[in-house]
């Protein structure tokens, strides 16, 4: 038996060196972790991946679902090759691939969310011969209208700039306008306050001739 040990320890040597050759890599999986959206509306819910191994026909993603109060978990949507939609339950018709393998891509869209669409949904990828590797979830929350993110109050703030500075054009503009036109008004009374005693004289001068024209025709 000690002969034939030797020819039996080979085969697990090499086995061994072309594990360590050929090592077995992990699928990367990323998620938002968390997502809120309004009820009634779709949402895409994101999954990508890094993957050491090129992707091929041999990649599988998985998507399931457990309630936020609990229960079994839930088939929502696989893909192989081609993407398989659940043919009953909850997610029937209200589910679409909207991944792209050769980008890392795994991403689907939910349809006209519910209430009792709360919970985690959780990406599985593997692409062999990464298979290893931890599951990706996104924890998701439907709600009846969207909480204002820093965004929305950046724009309403801009917004608001953006009027109270068309607001301040506009009474300057009008300002400058009745006080161009006050200053015309000004300068118009003030000639005309300017022609009155020259009219004045030239009134006098009249009737003086007048008169003397009077005397000389009655002989005085």
């Amino acid at each position: 038996m000690d002969g034939q040990s030797p020819p039996r320890v080979l085969p697990l040597l090499l086995g061994l060196q072309l594990t360590a050759l050929c090592p077995i890599a992990a699928v990367e999986i990323y998620t938002s972790r968390a997502l809120e959206a309004v009820n009634g509306t779709d949402v895409r819910l994101k999954c990508t991946f890094s993957s050491f191994a090129p992707v091929g026909d041999a990649l599988t993603v998985t998507w399931n679902f457990r309630p936020r109060d609990g229960g079994r978990e839930q088939f929502v949507f696989y893909y192989h090759v081609d993407p398989f939609k659940p043919m009953s339950g909850r997610f029937k018709d209200r589910v679409v691939w909207d991944g792209n393998p050769e980008r890392y891509d795994a991403s689907i869209i939910l349809w006209n969310l519910q209430f009792d669409d709360n919970g985690t949904y959780t990406c599985q990828v593997k692409n062999p011969p990464d298979v290893d590797g931890l599951v990706g979830s996104i924890r998701l929350s439907v709600v009846h209208t969207v909480p204002f993110s820093e965004i929305y109050f950046l724009a309403v703030a801009i917004g608001s700039a953006s009027a109270l500075m068309i607001i301040i054009v506009i009474v300057v503009v009008l300002l400058q306008h009745f006080r161009k036109k006050r200053l015309a008004e000004r300068a118009d009374k003030e000639l005309g306050l300017q022609e009155d005693p020259v009219s004045k004289r030239q009134k006098n001068k009249i009737r003086l001739t007048i008169h003397r024209t009077d005397k000389v025709a009655y002989g005085q």
